[in-house]
């Protein structure tokens, strides 16, 4: 049986899944790469997964509230503005997913940009979705050779009172992701 760590990064974001042929495990993270990281890596070593699958609530500069991103392509905006450093600031999980058969049907990719803060201000990033956790946790199942893969809601667009309206949309976005995974458990089946 496939055994599937689901992560999350606070209670409010949190989705029991429907998951046929899966043993699911979940862990709440915490907000930050730092906690996300740690709480994830502590889990892997007790869980000893297949699969770990994020779910969580993004915030957008170019799509809508509502949408739902599966990303494969991580950027850790916090070490992209150092880049010149010569330092590793994007991780893709495609391979090792595509090589174990893992997601591949799950549509609407996107790329999540992380970091280490809330962004209410529009600025200038690269990708679909921004959060604060993400590619903290893409690199840590890409050292343990673990497959990846994060499902993002929209609850919010950045530069448009951003902090209210993501709490406001949590419940949205609970919805959404059950919706969103069952669709994928009806269709496996």
């Amino acid at each position: 049986m496939l055994k599937v760590l689901v992560t999350f990064a606070v209670k409010d974001e949190f989705v029991e899944l429907q998951w046929t042929d899966a043993e699911l495990y979940y862990v709440r993270t915490g907000i930050g790469k730092v906690k996300a990281a740690f709480r994830l890596a502590d889990a892997i070593n007790q869980v000893h997964p297949d699969l770990v699958v994020n779910m969580g609530t993004a915030g957008t500069i170019t799509h809508r509230v509502g949408d739902v991103f599966v990303c494969r392509r991580f950027i850790d905006r916090d070490v992209q503005k150092i880049k010149d450093l010569g330092l590793d600031f994007e991780i893709s999980t495609s391979t090792l997913l595509d090589a174990k058969g893992f997601c591949t049907e799950w549509g609407n990719d996107g790329v999540c940009n992380t970091g280490d803060s809330f962004l209410t201000e529009l600025t200038d990033i690269e990708g679909d979705v921004v959060d604060m956790e993400a590619f903290a946790q893409a690199f840590v199942c890409q050292e343990k050779q673990i497959p990846f893969v994060s499902v993002k809601y929209v609850t919010d667009v950045i530069g448009q009172n951003s902090v209210t309206h993501w709490a406001e949309k949590l419940a949205d976005a609970r919805k959404g992701l059950f919706d969103f995974f069952y669709v994928l458990n009806e269709r496996s089946r």
